[in-house]
C-alpha cells in the first residue's frame, strides 16, 4: 500500500501534468534524483556501521570537488607494496555508502591491492542532494584524477552501471576512464527499466513519462536508450566478472544475464542465498573478486561459486594480454 507521501506526490504530479507534461517530467526527475539520508534505518544496520567505523577511521579520506558536491574517497592500502598489486576503485549502490563495502576493501588489501572506496554524491561522507548517472561518473572521474589510473573497477548495484558508463565514456562531458577489469555485483543492466519503474511509482502518464526520460539527455548528452549495457559496452572488451544472486529481490538476475551476453570477455557467477545487499560482504563473493582481479589465468579455480564450463561462450580466455602492473 502506498504511503501518504507517495499518494500526495502522485496527486501533485497529476495536477502539474494536467497543465504541462514537460513540467511534470522535470519535477519527477528532481524528485527521483534527490538523495535521501543514508543514516542507518534499523538496529542491525546501526550495529554493522558501528563495526565498520573503526576500520573507516584507519583509511585516508580525501575529499574531491565536483559540480554541486564534495565527494569523499577512502583509501585503504596494504602495509607493504606487493608486486602485482592493483589500484581498485570500489563504488557502492544507491542509498548505501563506503562503510558497507569494508569487507570487500579488506579482502582486496589482504591480497596486496590498494582499495579506494568512493562515497557517491549525497551518500556517506559526501555532500550534495542529487545523484544520477552523470553525477556518479563525475565522481568516478574525480577519483581517477586524484588516485588513478585504476587497474580495476568494482561496482555494486547502481555502482555497476556507474563504473561501466565511466569505462565507456557514456557521459559526453566526462573523459572516458577505462580500467583493465570490471566487476559488477547485483547491478542493473538497463537504466530505462529503472526509469520505467520510477515512473510507475510516481504515477506518471505517457507524456510526463517521456518528459521524465528526456531529462537524461540534458545531463549526459545521450538519450536514455543508450544507457543499456549492450549499447554502452558494445565495442569495449574489458575483462568483466558479473556476480549476482538469483534470489535478489531488488535487481532481477536477468540483468546479470544481459551483461554476460555482451561478449566472451564477460563471465557470469551466481552467488545464491546472499540477496541484494548481503552479497557485497559475503566471503565467497569477496574471495571471487580477489581471485578474478589478482589471478586472471587462475580465476576458474575459485571455490564456492559455480563457474561456466569450458564449453560455455562466456568463458574468459586464460591468456588474455594485459598491461604490466605497477606497485600499489
Amino acid at each position: 500500500m502506498a504511503s501518504l507521501v507517495e499518494k500526495v506526490t502522485r496527486a501533485v504530479l497529476r495536477l502539474v501534468a494536467a497543465q504541462s507534461p514537460q513540467k511534470a517530467g522535470e519535477l519527477a526527475f528532481l524528485l527521483f534524483t534527490r538523495t535521501r539520508s543514508t543514516k542507518p534505518q534499523s538496529e542491525k544496520e546501526r550495529k554493522a556501521l558501528a563495526r565498520a567505523a573503526a576500520r573507516m577511521a584507519q583509511s585516508e579520506t580525501v575529499r574531491l570537488v565536483i559540480p554541486g558536491s564534495v565527494v569523499a574517497s577512502h583509501v585503504f592500502r596494504p602495509e607493504t607494496a606487493v608486486e602485482g598489486g592493483q589500484r581498485v576503485l570500489v563504488v557502492h549502490g544507491y542509498r548505501s555508502r563506503s562503510d558497507h563495502m569494508i569487507a570487500l576493501a579488506d579482502a582486496l588489501v589482504a591480497a596486496g591491492h590498494t582499495a579506494v572506496c568512493l562515497d557517491l554524491p549525497g551518500h556517506g561522507a559526501s555532500t550534495g542532494r542529487t545523484l544520477h548517472l552523470g553525477k556518479a561518473v563525475e565522481a568516478i572521474d574525480a577519483a581517477w584524477r586524484q588516485h588513478g589510473p585504476f587497474d580495476s573497477f568494482v561496482g555494486h548495484s547502481f555502482g555497476g552501471p556507474s563504473v561501466m558508463a565511466a569505462a565507456a565514456g557514456s557521459i559526453l562531458h566526462v573523459p572516458q576512464r577505462r580500467p583493465d577489469r570490471i566487476v559488477t555485483i547485483a547491478a542493473p543492466s538497463d537504466m530505462a527499466q529503472v526509469f520505467r519503474w520510477a515512473g510507475k511509482l510516481l504515477g506518471l502518464g505517457a507524456a510526463a513519462q517521456n518528459a521524465f526520460e528526456r531529462q537524461v539527455l540534458r545531463f549526459s548528452g545521450r538519450p536514455l536508450s543508450e544507457f543499456r549495457v549492450d549499447r554502452m559496452m558494445h565495442d569495449i572488451s574489458i575483462r568483466t566478472l558479473v556476480i549476482h544472486a538469483e534470489d535478489d529481490k531488488e535487481v532481477a538476475y536477468s540483468n546479470a544475464e544481459a551483461i554476460a551476453r555482451t561478449g566472451s570477455h564477460v563471465r557470469l557467477m551466481k552467488a545464491n542465498g546472499f540477496g541484494h545487499r548481503r552479497i557485497v560482504s559475503a566471503e565467497p563473493v569477496t574471495r571471487a573478486v580477489v581471485e578474478f582481479l589478482g589471478e586472471g589465468a587462475r580465476a576458474r579455480e575459485i571455490v564456492g561459486l559455480p563457474l561456466p564450463s569450458s564449453s560455455e561462450p562466456n568463458k574468459l580466455p586464460a591468456t588474455e594480454s594485459r598491461r604490466p602492473r605497477r606497485l600499489a
